[in-house]
């Protein structure tokens, strides 16, 4: 049986350098192969024209491109938000949404193929966990998003691993991935411009700090008790609240860094008055950022989302009794389920 061909976005710069050394084949193709899979985001081999033929009869016989074909695309009445869902080599699917702000362009990419983490109130724990995503068909999503700006003179900036998946729970292939992201001679984004989100895998923060990844972390807090929070999170009965505050703020001092806390804001049961000072208390003393996010409706929970006036009243408790700066998330894409804690496959082909 012959080898499985490699597929190009899963390779470093450095890595298909290499590959092309071993083909005794010039660098400077290999830095063009480069500029073509991130910067011109080609579509298919016969985009590369400026390869000569012996380069092309090796990608064919050797390698393949990796590109996400679209099984579906929505675009939200908010005029901002598009949501992609993309089909894998196995016929497993994945959502990559794009959400544009005033002066930037942000992707949510995935990380896994549905999530084993669980949260009782997003749709992609609802439906569970199938695989990891290789670091290949994770930027290949970004460069999904790239292909899709380019067309209208833009350049994606931002992104957050947001999407279907625990990030840390598939440590190695997110890294590589956001490796290949910041190379400086493809998409190269600023590490600043990364965000990498979980619900709470002590282990990845804790490998973070030690190998001093400059992106930014997102924590998934939604509790400020033990008891809250694995109500919600059913993760946290394995990595208790005591120990992931530890680790947090292991990070943040080896680091320097700050966390973003991320709280979604369900009615009646995480957004009083009360429940704003426990957050403050819980992280009186380290770096941090609180982001408010009201619930969005998922089949699998039947919460409520709080109003607004009240995400602004907890705002303000945060701000006026603890001097802890906090934004309240822009709620986008939700009539076509594109929002924070929405993405899911109902169906797999």
């Amino acid at each position: 049986m012959s080898a499985e061909k490699a597929n190009l976005f899963d390779l470093t710069r450095e890595e298909l350098t290499a590959l092309f050394a071993r083909w005794e084949l010039s660098p400077v193709h290999a830095a063009r192969l480069w500029k073509y899979l991130y910067w011109d985001c080609a579509d298919s081999f016969a985009a590369m024209m400026d390869l000569p033929a012996k380069v092309h009869a090796r990608l064919a016989a050797e390698t393949r491109l990796g590109l996400l074909p679209t099984a579906l695309e929505t675009d939200s009445s908010d005029g901002f938000t598009r949501k992609y869902l993309l089909e894998l080599t196995d016929h497993e699917k994945i959502e990559t949404v794009l959400m544009r702000y005033t002066g930037r362009v942000t992707a949510c990419i995935s990380s896994q193929v549905g999530c084993a983490m669980g949260c009782v109130f997003c749709a992609t724990g609802q439906m569970g966990y199938t695989r990891h995503l290789t670091p290949g068909e994770i930027t290949a999503q970004a460069a999904h998003v790239q292909r899709a700006l380019r067309v209208h003179g833009q350049r994606l900036r931002n992104v957050v691993l947001m999407g279907m998946g625990e990030p840390l729970h598939n440590y190695d292939a997110v890294m590589k991935a956001v490796d290949i992201l910041r190379d400086q001679n493809g998409l190269s984004l600023a590490a600043d411009r990364i965000t990498v989100s979980t619900v709470g895998v002590v282990p990845g923060i804790l490998r973070l700090a030690a190998e001093q990844r400059p992106m930014n972390l997102a924590v998934s807090l939604h509790a400020a008790t033990q008891a809250g929070r694995a109500a919600l999170v059913p993760a946290a009965r394995k990595w208790q609240l005591d120990e992931l505050m530890a680790a947090c703020r292991t990070y943040s001092e080896t680091t320097g860094r700050r966390i973003f806390y991320e709280w979604t804001l369900i009615e009646g049961k995480n957004d009083s008055a009360d429940d704003a000072r426990a957050v403050g208390a819980l992280l009186r003393g380290l770096p941090a950022q609180v982001n408010l996010i009201p619930l969005n409706p998922t089949n699998g929970y039947n919460g409520v989302p709080t109003h607004l006036a009240a995400a602004h009243h907890f705002q303000r408790v945060l701000k006026e009794e603890f001097d802890l700066p906090s934004t309240v998330r822009q709620r986008r894409g939700i009539d076509i389920a594109a929002g924070c804690g929405q993405l899911a496959v109902a169906e797999k082909a």
